[in-house]
């Protein structure tokens, strides 16, 4: 991907297609794409590389062990789920040779080179993405068989070779020792003798045999080996990159690279899509059962003070849009509680146009979508303001009182702020999320508060069909 390049007035980047380098499921990435692709392809593979990273992140912070097979059960579920079946196939270490594995290593590739783009612009970028990709590498590495790792090693031109069964008995006893696991299995497992400092972490835990420089590893463990070298070679590219990023001057890859990070990957709310239209009778009741803390809160506020300040109005006034609530109901809402502190006249000319703009009524006629919770939580909350994600925006100590008045225990509320502590703000909202609904763990990691109300109306459903049989 030329990044050097100026201005290009046709719609399309720069990307190599060539499948000479698509013949194995893992890569080091070390083969820059140089030929052409679409903006719109481009696009379609930033979001998908995106949406991938996610779901490593979410089923990192579910509880699994990591890259147990839990852990990677419960990423390829989420991957099918959501609809990315090219990255699940990655997974099988298959190697296999149709038009849809090459179809799927060329995303691959492509993507991982989009992203690189995106996430070279800052350190705290360069970290996560760095992250991310090294446990998607492990994943892919860790799905291999012996003859797939070893086919691997020669396409990517890295010379590891097993010692021989002569060196092998020499140290066995030492071998034994030092390897967990490895039980008497020493003869029948390949181990590599590789420098120490490219598998630092195995030395720190104890996990290898040390020799005049050298560690001994067991074919399981060189994926340690290679990844310390993906990483250096990635992190070194990002860090050139970020660099040079300026000279790539088409402000319509700009905008979407800038804002990749904090764009919504998920399901898009809009009325259309309810199939029953909420009744705003019920919405106290709602707030209590099913509203996320962001919507209740707002929703307590209107109701006691009868008033929003322009972004909570957007905030609340569109979630309530995606969860069913027609014009002529929200309409008659927010008017029966402006009234309450000023009269109707003030309401029609001040407020009124506000609400009909939302269901695309007025002005441009757009319908506009309900805030996912990444606009949300990136979204700057000022004095006297209502909206914004209370797991990030509010004072802990006001944030510990409402979860108490909730009905979240003790234990529950030191969980929550734990996650807050280290900024896993929609992770905090789902253990919210199953704290308030008796669930030991949610189906899926709360992304959009349009989908917390969802999956606690389905839920509650769910358990009223079970109870009646």
């Amino acid at each position: 991907m030329d990044i050097n390049a100026r201005r290009r007035r046709n719609h399309t980047a720069v990307v190599h297609t060539d499948t000479g380098i698509y013949s194995h499921d893992l890569s080091l990435y070390s083969e820059y794409p140089t030929n052409l692709l679409g903006l719109s392809e481009f696009e379609e593979l930033a979001l998908e590389r995106l949406q991938l990273l996610r779901i490593i992140e979410q089923a990192s912070l579910k509880g699994h062990k990591l890259f147990s097979n839990d852990w990677k059960n419960c990423i390829k579920e989420d991957l099918i789920k959501n609809t990315l079946k090219k990255y699940a196939r990655l997974m099988n270490g298959a190697n296999g040779q149709t038009e849809l594995d090459i179809q799927a290593r060329r995303a691959d590739h492509i993507s991982h080179y989009i992203l690189r783009l995106a996430y070279c612009r800052s350190e705290d970028l360069r970290r996560w993405f760095l992250a991310r990709e090294m446990d998607w590498f492990r994943i892919k590495f860790t799905s291999q068989t012996s003859a797939g790792v070893l086919k691997f090693l020669d396409i990517s031109n890295l010379r590891y070779t097993p010692i021989s069964n002569e060196e092998k008995d020499e140290i066995k006893g030492h071998l034994l020792d030092s390897t967990p696991g490895l039980s008497h299995a020493v003869i029948s497992t390949d181990f590599y003798k590789v420098p120490i400092h490219d598998v630092l972490l195995l030395v720190k835990g104890r996990r290898s045999y040390l020799k005049a420089g050298f560690a001994y590893i067991p074919m399981s463990d060189l994926v340690v080996c290679i990844q310390s070298k993906f990483r250096a070679s990635l992190s070194e590219s990002l860090n050139y990159m970020s660099h040079r990023i300026a000279n790539l001057d088409d402000e319509r890859l700009s905008d979407l690279l800038c804002n990749l990070h904090n764009t919504y990957t998920g399901k898009d709310y809009v009325t259309g899509q309810n199939k029953d239209a909420v009744n705003i009778a019920c919405l106290d009741e709602y707030s209590k059962k099913h509203f996320p803390l962001c919507m209740r809160h707002m929703h307590e506020v209107l109701t006691s003070t009868h008033h929003l300040k322009h972004n909570g109005r957007l905030q609340y006034g569109l979630f309530l849009k995606g969860i069913g609530v027609l014009y002529e109901s929200a309409n008659e809402f927010w008017r029966r509680e402006f009234t309450k502190a000023m009269d109707s006249d003030k309401f029609e000319k001040k407020y009124s146009y506000n609400f009909k703009h939302q269901y695309g009524l007025v002005g441009n006629r757009v319908d506009y979508s309900p805030y996912s919770c990444i606009k949300i939580i990136m979204s700057n909350v000022g004095p006297g303001e209502t909206h914004g994600c209370p797991f990030k925006h509010w004072d802990n100590a006001y944030l510990k009182s409402k979860l108490n008045e909730y009905g979240v225990d003790q234990e529950g509320v030191k969980e929550i702020m734990t996650l807050v502590s280290n900024k896993h703000y929609q992770i905090a909202c789902t253990k919210y999320f199953e704290l308030t609904h008796g669930q030991q763990q949610a189906a899926n990691s709360i992304i959009h508060p349009n989908q917390y109300f969802e999956e606690s109306m389905n839920l509650t459903k769910d358990r009223a069909e079970k109870a009646k049989k």
